[in-house]
């Protein structure tokens, strides 16, 4: 499985209107190489440490693709919608969630990475679109994009190859993560071999650890 970087995108914090929050989803495509280190881009910045960048969020890659998704539910904003617009990292086509999976080892450039979990869509994109409850449609339609974690720092840039270099887990997909997760009442056996998948987030591996626990503690399941 491989592919390659069409763009790459960086941004620094600004103030979101009308309110003023600090935001770095304004991203800006960058020619030449960067340095992609354990916390991310040289020169990108994210506005909300709690919920955006880290360790287990260095890198955010969006398919190119989804735009064409958003711009059929959302005419309006098909002027708007292309590469960088919902604060990607890398821009790529060919691969999607269907495609890659939890855990999955890529080389990108000179560095080595490791999805850690798909993204989690925030009011931000509701405000970047100016579209209410946009970012539920973005998780619903399961168009998320992902996040890496860095194995091996390195210079990524433009044309390079992204190539996979192990699979942990070969049976769970983004896509099969997405549709578990958000389930009415997920099994807890499945949330619980979700969170046990190596090389998933720490946060996302307890927040489904609890969630499995709760439902059991409940006498729920998807049968009940």
């Amino acid at each position: 499985m491989k592919t390659v970087i069409d763009q790459i995108f960086t941004g620094r914090v600004r103030p979101m209107l009308p309110e003023g929050e600090p935001t770095a989803i304004h991203k800006t495509a960058v020619e030449g190489a960067l340095r992609l280190t354990a916390t991310g881009l040289e020169g990108d910045e994210q506005g909300d440490l709690r919920h955006h960048g880290g360790p287990w969020k260095a890198l955010h890659h969006y398919p190119v693709e989804h735009y064409a998704v958003l711009a059929a539910q959302w005419p309006q904003c098909a002027a708007l919608l292309g590469a960088g617009v919902l604060g990607e990292n890398i821009s790529t086509h060919g691969l999607t969630e269907h495609e890659v999976h939890v855990g999955d080892i890529f080389r990108i450039g000179q560095a080595r990475v490791q999805v850690s979990q798909p993204r989690s869509p925030c009011w931000k994109i509701d405000r970047r679109l100016k579209v209410d409850d946009a970012s539920r449609f973005v998780e619903a339609a399961g168009v998320t994009g992902w996040y890496y974690a860095v194995l091996t720092p390195g210079e990524v840039a433009v044309g390079d190859l992204i190539e996979l270099e192990e699979r942990p887990n070969p049976w769970l997909t983004l896509a099969d993560y997405w549709d578990t997760v958000i389930a009415h009442r997920p099994d807890p056996l499945a949330l619980r071999r979700i969170a046990a998948a190596v090389g998933l987030a720490p946060e996302k591996a307890q927040r489904w650890r609890e969630r499995a626990d709760w439902l059991e503690r409940h006498g729920l399941s998807p049968k009940a």
